[in-house]
């Protein structure tokens, strides 16, 4: 990573100190006009992000990865979001020929066959749309939380995106589940209404389970598949370790 992006990265961790997420934002917006872009799977941390950018009407662009095989809760949390703060999220759709000529050779459901099908399902799906929706933007939020996985627990709060080159922003990443889901009551935000029934990372309606009592937070995700390969390309970084601390919550 080129000096100037170690430096500013380091220099927003050193900036947002202390900061709320409504202060980080406004710094962000200032500082990368129309370049700050936030993704959303209508999680309910997403829900959370969602919530304080319309709320306060931060210039901030919201979309959303539709793979064509999402749970009906999620269309429906989608529809109720877009009406409770009369706003249009934007969708990103997979690029139509390169899915037609995987599904044509591999069938519809091939991502249970084998590790190589599903990460190149995720990449048709999820992960060349996301490039296409980030492209030209500065600051990519997103929704990641410490607790999602082990692998994430020494994130710092600003990293370096080398494959998308931007900088990543994790606003709630030392929040716990609970201060997520306190957040959500208070404020009476719209969410996936499989969480209430054990669902806990909610992708792809195929790919995701509930989970059951003592499972790893990740486990309703490609349960079928050996635990250490259970991401799908959007948050897998491609350049070295963050250069930058991790931040204390």
């Amino acid at each position: 990573m080129a000096s100037s992006k170690q430096e500013q990265v380091s220099q927003l961790i050193q900036e947002t100190e202390g900061f709320t997420i409504d202060q980080t934002f406004a710094l962000l917006v200032s500082r990368y006009p129309n370049k700050v872009t936030f993704s959303s799977s209508f999680s309910f941390e997403d829900q959370v992000i969602s919530h304080q950018i319309l709320e306060n009407q931060f210039p901030i662009r919201i979309f959303t990865l539709d793979t064509g095989r999402l749970f009906p809760e999620t269309y429906s949390v989608w529809s109720r979001t877009n009406e409770a703060y009369n706003t249009r999220i934007k969708p990103y759709y997979p690029n139509n020929e390169q899915l037609e000529d995987f599904v044509a050779s591999t069938g519809p459901n091939s991502f249970y066959e084998s590790t190589q099908n599903r990460k190149d399902c995720c990449h048709i799906r999820k992960v060349e749309p996301l490039k296409r929706a980030l492209a030209g933007n500065a600051i990519w939020i997103t929704g990641l939380r410490a607790e999602h996985s082990q692998g994430r627990s020494d994130l710092p709060k600003f990293e370096w995106d080398e494959g998308n080159q931007l900088i990543k922003f994790h606003p709630l990443l030392y929040w716990t589940t609970e201060e997520v889901m306190a957040f959500i009551r208070q404020h009476n935000i719209p969410y996936n209404k499989l969480h209430d029934k054990g669902f806990i990372s909610i992708g792809c309606a195929p790919c995701t389970r509930a989970i059951q009592p003592g499972e790893d937070f990740r486990a309703g995700r490609w349960w079928w598949e050996d635990a250490s390969k259970k991401e799908c390309g959007l948050h897998v970084s491609e350049s070295p370790a963050p250069v930058a601390p991790e931040l204390a919550k």
